[in-house]
């Protein structure tokens, strides 16, 4: 049996995944992603916004979930220069530090950013053009009432663009890669944030379903999947959806 000190301990630490988590690491969050990720993350950010088929569009606005600290909706602004954009992120932190990086860049007047969750979306139904979520769906507790949401903002004929982290499959340089995403980024992750919530992130890429299981859980939930691409040697994959008529 735990003391009761360990016992408080659990009691008061934040959820994996949650917003109160990324609220220690919102600092830091930026840097840990370019140094863990070589720098590549922000090839398959755009990716990603090229996904959603915006860029002849008038006036598209854009909802960017998970937008944490506002690297994609920056990002959807700056490639889409026509764009309005609204981030929703659970962690206050992430956000405090996506509104300076918006002031910073002179976006303010294209891109806001908004506390909520995926869940329970704040807009109307068939309001947006396209959405994005990049590494967040893994975090969602309600992953079906999360798409469903997605399902139900945007218009028809709009893009639901979402990028995820993947456990990736047997192949010739697989090894290399599962060492890296359960072994070098929990621990990189670690000693550079100076905190262990890190560790939570290879658990969670193996609790993920497989990229078939999750398109198949996006067709559950009111989306037709018309993309799965597995990035990088499967470390990440984009899933691009269209609501269903």
């Amino acid at each position: 049996m735990s003391d009761p000190q360990t016992q408080t301990n659990r009691a008061l630490a934040p959820r994996g995944g949650s917003g109160e988590m990324f609220d220690r690491i919102a600092g830091r969050y930026d840097l840990l992603n370019r140094i863990i990720s070589l720098g590549i993350d922000q090839g398959w950010r755009r990716r990603t916004v090229r996904s959603l088929g915006l860029a002849s569009h008038e006036s598209p606005r854009v909802l960017d979930l998970a937008t944490g600290t506002a690297d994609l909706a920056i990002m959807i602004a700056e490639m889409l220069p026509r764009a309005n954009v609204v981030g929703v992120d659970p962690s206050r932190g992430m956000l405090a530090v996506g509104d300076e990086k918006i002031a910073r860049a002179k976006l303010n007047a294209r891109v806001s950013l908004q506390f909520g969750e995926a869940e329970r979306l704040p807009l109307e139904d068939r309001s947006v053009d396209g959405i994005t979520m990049a590494f967040g769906i893994r975090n969602v507790a309600d992953r079906p009432a999360a798409l469903r949401e997605m399902a139900r903002v945007t218009r028809p004929g709009g893009k639901v663009a979402i990028l995820e982290l993947s456990d990736p499959k047997p192949g010739p340089l697989s090894a290399m890669a599962r060492f890296h995403i359960h072994t070098v980024v929990p621990w990189l992750g670690s000693i550079l944030s100076g905190s262990r919530e890190y560790r939570y992130l290879h658990e969670s890429i193996a609790a993920f379903p497989s990229a078939e299981r999750f398109a198949a859980l996006m067709g559950e939930s009111g989306l037709d999947v018309v993309e799965v691409a597995p990035l990088t040697f499967g470390v990440v994959h984009l899933y691009v959806g269209t609501p269903k008529a």
